[in-house]
């Protein structure tokens, strides 16, 4: 069974659809034995870490989520949330992976937010990346990022490098849309659920 993190993002649907047309039924639930039960979760998200981190600790579910030892993706927002720390809100996150999430930086011909299809700069080989190459495209929606450091496994560029997927561990994060990916999308979370767990 696969569990979505019920966090209240926007994009839950969207990815609910996706996993379906992979034929793949998940739950969304706020319930810590089902989510602690399941072989994955997804933490979803679209908007402020503020906002998410509140929703998270109203529901009950940050030392839920700290403690998973499944498989375990954060999707956009919830990728952000498995980092130390945001500059958004000045909030403590979920401490999962290293680093700060920052704004991107605004300069002549880069706007923020960051909207639309780029490539990835794969950095490590990732069960979580097979099939893709440097122009393999992802579309993107944000306006903060997470650092490029050692649990990077591909970045991506606007205005300055800044982590498109990371993992550590069983926890593992994109920045980007794979429900509004296309084929990559689909390959992306097909090959979620076919990690080692």
């Amino acid at each position: 069974m696969l569990a979505i993190v019920d966090s209240g993002g926007a994009n839950i649907a969207s990815v609910r659809f996706a996993l379906e047309r992979l034929g793949v039924q998940s739950e969304l639930t706020a319930d810590l034995a089902v989510i602690r039960a399941a072989a994955r979760v997804i933490l979803p998200g679209v908007g402020s870490a503020p906002e998410g981190m509140k929703r998270l600790q109203a529901k009950g579910l940050v030392d839920c989520v700290r403690g998973l030892k499944q498989p375990v993706l954060g999707i956009c927002l919830g990728m952000q949330l498995l980092f130390d720390s945001s500059a958004e809100g000045e909030i403590a996150s979920l401490g999962l992976v290293p680093g700060r999430v920052a704004l991107l930086p605004q300069s002549p011909g880069i706007t923020v937010p960051h909207m639309g299809w780029n490539t990835l700069d794969l950095k490590r080989p990732s069960p979580l990346l097979r099939g893709f190459d440097a122009a393999t495209r992802f579309y993107f929606v944000h306006s903060f990022a997470g650092p490029v450091n050692e649990f990077t496994l591909a970045s991506c560029e606007h205005g300055t490098a800044f982590a498109a997927v990371v993992q550590r561990g069983n926890f593992s994060g994109v920045q980007f849309h794979p429900e509004r990916s296309g084929a990559a999308g689909a390959q992306l979370l097909k090959n979620f659920l076919e990690m080692p767990a």
